[in-house]
């Protein structure tokens, strides 16, 4: 049932959202992943997290497939949950190496070593944890929190 005015549906925040999607570890995917995103986001009704877990989401995957790809069958698998309470929203993005990502920052005329530094400056917390299953890889995660825009 749609909500007053065609708006689209009213999602209860008492009902856990959650969805996971794995996409081919090369860097033209990256399209996909935020428009992928940006699509449940809205959906939940979360117009005003789009903008920091997007980015952040891109950084992450962007990380995944340089450093954690070793091969053009890899995959990077994104999950993105919100628990009942709505307050927090979580994302990891997962790939196959057993590397962790090393937080540095950048000297201001390198191209690149900037990524984390943007998922730590727009997200409340991150970290890293070992892959769901037996399986080799991590997880890097961020969370948002969703009582507050950024």
């Amino acid at each position: 049932m749609g909500a007053a005015g065609g708006e689209g549906p009213v999602i209860s925040l008492a009902t856990r959202r959650f969805f996971r999607a794995e996409f081919p570890a090369r860097t033209d995917r990256a399209f996909a992943v935020r428009r992928m995103l940006t699509a449940f986001l809205k959906y939940w009704q979360l117009d005003h997290a789009v903008e920091s877990a997007v980015l952040a989401t891109n950084e992450l995957f962007a990380n995944a497939v340089e450093h954690g790809s070793s091969g053009p069958g890899d995959t990077v698998s994104v999950t993105v949950g919100v628990e009942p309470a709505g307050d927090e929203l979580r994302i990891e993005v997962a790939d196959g190496s057993p590397v962790r990502p090393v937080f540095r920052t950048a000297a201001e005329t390198e191209e690149s070593g900037r990524g984390l530094a943007i998922v730590d400056g727009l997200a409340n917390d991150w970290g890293t944890d070992a892959p769901d299953g037996d399986g080799p890889g991590k997880k890097v995660w961020f969370t948002l929190a969703l009582g507050r825009t950024r």
